[in-house]
């Protein structure tokens, strides 16, 4: 630790020794619990599978990733607000902070600094190459980033004591670096959705239902010829197979009959599963079943109501946890800044604002100012207390004149 770390941890308050923390070379989050009916959680393979190939998983995280990143915020120090609201190699800050989030459970924000140690940039880094370089009491002391072969050590604060990276994480009960991301209780529901994805479309390919079977009835013990059998064959698979010859009318001959088979009740099960599923994967992401348009859901009144759910449940909690992490580690620079949105300016949330703004302005033993503080407004200028007015400076004509009297 440098001297001016050393000196700054002083004035704080941390002079005092720390509880240890676990130490590990891998986070118990990254390789979950591997049992014979469960193949162990890898990101990689998982985000591919869920956000990638399932559309499901891809629309809920997209839901709560583009809602917060798209709503605005409250008026606050402007460098602070351009700093959050920027665009970091293309994408929204907020945006991909809160995906990280969902998916991984983790993010880093890295402090882009100029050469007078102020912050000009934030970039979201990609929190599956993070992982925590630990000292012997097991607390962070730098964090490794790893592209292939090459890794960069960016330490936890700089030479002046001010941090490089802002880690945001969720909430996880058995490890004491890293999250739990919602990916990973959402995995084995990923699969199974995937799996009858799979299953219907192997089920379109031949001949959008239920295959039958060809009958050979002639009343005697005799069968089909091989000649006859590969010309039968060739026959259907040429002229009654695929998309193109779906409902073509067969011409049977020689004690032929064709016996079609429907849905099974095992079938049917199947097809219930991958709704049940559907709903696991949106119960695990926090978004209500009817904005991802899935049936049989009768939680909800309306539409409406299910999108107020979404926003008072997943993204207001979600929005308050990272304006609080970021506004916490940019304090060096920005003390008294404090970011939260504009919920006048949500659309979903505008019948909860009206009926605040109704009680708030029924309320007669209230003050204007407390009032606007009650609905997260600033104070009004026209409150503010007036300095009196500075006389000018005398000019030497009016010290002659003043003289003179």
């Amino acid at each position: 630790m440098s001297f001016l770390q050393s000196l700054a941890s002083a004035f704080k308050g941390g002079g005092r020794d720390r509880v240890p923390l676990a130490r590990g070379y891998s986070s118990p989050w990254f390789f979950a619990d591997c049992t014979p009916a469960r193949r162990p959680f890898e990101y990689q393979s998982a985000v591919k599978h869920a956000y990638l190939e399932n559309p499901v998983a891809q629309r809920a995280v997209r839901l709560v990733s583009e809602g917060l990143g798209q709503a605005q915020l409250l008026p606050a120090d402007p460098k602070l607000v351009s700093l959050v609201t920027a665009t970091s190699a293309g994408q929204s800050l907020l945006e991909t902070l809160a995906s990280q989030l969902l998916l991984h459970g983790n993010a880093w924000v890295q402090i882009m600094k100029d050469a007078r140690g102020r912050p000009v940039e934030l970039f979201a880094l990609r929190p599956e190459r993070v992982s925590a370089v630990l000292g012997e009491d097991g607390w962070p002391t730098a964090w490794a980033y790893r592209v292939g072969e090459t890794v960069l050590t960016i330490p936890v604060l700089d030479e002046d004591a001010s941090p490089n990276v802002i880690h945001i994480k969720g909430f996880h009960p058995s490890d004491d670096h890293y999250g739990a991301g919602c990916l990973s209780a959402a995995d084995q529901a990923v699969a199974i959705h995937n799996a009858a994805s799979l299953w219907n479309r192997a089920l379109l390919d031949n001949s959008a239902r239920p295959s039958g079977a060809l009958v050979y009835d002639t009343g005697d013990s005799g069968g089909l010829t091989a000649d006859q059998f590969d010309r039968l064959k060739s026959e259907l698979s040429s002229a009654f197979s695929g998309e193109a010859n779906a409902g073509r009318p067969m011409l049977l001959e020689g004690g032929l009959k064709w016996q079609s088979m429907a849905l099974s009740p095992a079938d049917m099960d199947f097809a219930t599963l991958k709704a049940a599923a559907a709903r696991d994967i949106a119960l695990a992401f926090g978004v209500p079943p009817m904005l991802l348009g899935l049936p049989g859901d009768s939680t909800y009144a309306n539409y409406r109501e299910a999108n107020r759910a979404l926003w008072r449940l997943t993204l207001l909690p979600l929005s308050s946890k990272l304006l609080a992490a970021l506004c916490e580690g940019l304090a060096t620079w920005f003390p008294n800044a404090k970011l939260s949105l504009d919920l006048d300016k949500v659309t979903a949330l505008s019948e909860d604002r009206q009926q605040l703004w109704k009680q708030v302005s029924d309320a007669a033993f209230l003050s204007d100012e407390e009032k606007r503080a009650m609905l997260g407004l600033p104070p009004s200028p026209a409150l503010a207390p007036v300095s009196a007015p500075v006389a000018p400076p005398a000019t030497p004509k009016a010290n002659q004149a003043r003289n003179k009297s």
